[in-house]
Formats: structure tokens, sequence, C-alpha cells
């Protein structure tokens, strides 16, 4: 029997930005789909605060094809690929404000087998701990592009509150100028899934 969640209503992705990336720390990031449900534990979140901010997608109210959907409201997923990776975040902040927060690792919870098979690999302390590991894991692809995350088949469902959480600058982001050293990537302390 698999284990059923409950996803989070929309009000909790009425939270500043800054706040979100650290309060989806804990939470169960989950998805359905034929072959089973796999879920897992937020360890690892970036925010990106948009028009301000030179690493996000958004920065100078960039409006593309791609990025309008961050325009729009929140708790929405914003998927893009990059490096053939697909990468998954929530988008945030409020209506014409395009901020969002990327999901950078999680804990594998339930389904792990099936992520496994999706991996090609054994080793569970390397199965989703990057962004692009954990949707190829979980198969969060561009058809998820524009999902509510407060129903299913992607959604997001409460889990537990981290006793400690760290920050500090967010990874590969290296030609976004002074933006680089901002410390908005979040991390649950001392969990051995976080990215490095």
């Amino acid at each position: 029997m698999e284990e059923r969640f409950i996803p989070l209503g929309k009000s909790f992705y009425k939270q500043p930005t800054l706040q979100l990336a650290k309060a989806l720390l804990g939470c169960t990031l989950v998805k359905e789909s034929e072959e089973g449900i796999s879920a897992g534990y937020i360890v690892e979140t970036e925010a990106y605060m948009g028009p301000e901010d030179r690493a996000a997608h958004s920065y100078g109210n960039r409006r593309t094809k791609r990025t309008e959907i961050m325009f729009g409201e929140h708790g929405i997923a914003y998927t893009y690929v990059i490096h053939t990776h697909c990468l998954v975040n929530v988008v945030s902040g409020p209506l014409e404000k395009p901020e969002a927060v990327l999901i950078r690792a999680i804990e594998p919870l339930s389904g792990v087998e099936l992520m496994k098979k999706r991996r090609g690999m054994e080793d569970l302390r390397k199965l989703t701990n990057g962004p692009g590991k954990l949707t190829k894991a979980m198969n969060i692809n561009m058809g998820d592009y524009g999902r509510d995350f407060s129903q299913p088949p992607l959604y997001i469902a409460p889990g537990y509150v981290p006793e400690n959480i760290s920050s500090g600058p967010r990874i590969g982001i290296d030609n976004s100028g002074e933006a680089k050293g901002y410390p908005w990537r979040f991390w649950v302390a001392g969990n051995s899934f976080v990215s490095r």
C-alpha cells in the first residue's frame, strides 16, 4: 500500500520568497505517475529574487515564453531545461513580481526503487542530491511546467520542521556579478542528501 500525501494549500506559497525558501525545507515533494508515487523531503533550496537579482531568469523584468509563468500566481511549477537537465522551481512573489525558489535536493522517502530505476543507479546518497538528479529520479519534466503545487500529480505536502537551517551562496551562477555572493541557498544542516 502506497503512502498517501495531502498537498499543502495555496496560502502556504504566499510567504515572501526568502521565507518560503526556508519554509520548503522538510516539506515533501511528491510526483504521482502511472509507474507509482515517488516522494522525498526537500533538504536544499535556492531563492531567486526576480528583476533585481542578476542570477534570476527574470532579471530586469525579462519576460519570455520561458519565464512567463513566473509573472503569474505563486505556488506554480516553473520547469526549464539546462544542459539536458530539467530543473523545478516554485513560483513565488506577488503577481507581476517574478520570483522563484529552486528545489536543489531531496531526501528519498517513497518510491525509492522506482527512483533508482529511473536513474539507473543504486547509490541512495547520490540519487537525488542535485536539482537535475531529483527531477530525473522523480520524472519531473517539461510536461510539469505550470502545474499547481497544491494539487496532484506534482505537489508539495507537509513533512517535518528542520532543527537547523544553514545558508550560503547559490551554486553555478558565476556570471551574475555581485548576486553570486548572496546567501540565498538554504539547506537542512547536517543532512547527507544536500548537493555538496
